[in-house]
């Protein structure tokens, strides 16, 4: 497969509100109609931890406190006219807003961590949010 096309990067938050976690049903492609964590794309000269507090805030009305990367994973395509993704995943605590859904989130609430794992579509999200409650365990006791 030779296209020339760019990689997308693409930041993701297993957000924590006490040991409860925010999930999103997803409005857009990829994966419309499906939960996942909120997240969106990085834009051009944006710090990591700051598109990955504004993607929540947009998605969600949440405001949240990044405390740290957790995974890092690729997307890649099976067929031309698919696209390329890098996605970069951290774990963060829930600070203050109800939750509201808007931009590309068709829903959006809190809920228990074994419910967000059945919910979730990927298994490589599903992956990030078993490392987010390991980071979070850390980051508490720490």
């Amino acid at each position: 497969m030779n296209e020339n096309r760019p990689i997308i990067a693409s930041v993701g938050a297993v957000v924590f509100k006490g040991s409860d976690v925010l999930v999103v049903k997803r409005g857009r492609a990829p994966l419309k109609g499906h939960w996942s964590i909120p997240g969106g794309k990085l834009e051009y000269g944006e710090a990591l931890a700051e598109a990955v507090a504004r993607e929540v805030k947009e998605e969600t009305g949440c405001e949240i406190n990044v405390i740290g990367l957790i995974d890092v994973f690729e997307a890649r395509p099976q067929k031309i006219g698919e696209a390329h993704y890098l996605l970069i995943d951290y774990v963060a605590e829930w600070v203050s807003g109800d939750v509201v859904p808007a931009d590309d989130a068709d829903e959006a609430e809190f809920v228990p961590f074994a419910e967000a794992l059945s919910r979730l579509a990927w298994d490589q999200t599903r992956t990030a949010l078993q490392k987010a409650k390991l980071a979070m365990k850390k980051a508490r006791d720490a």
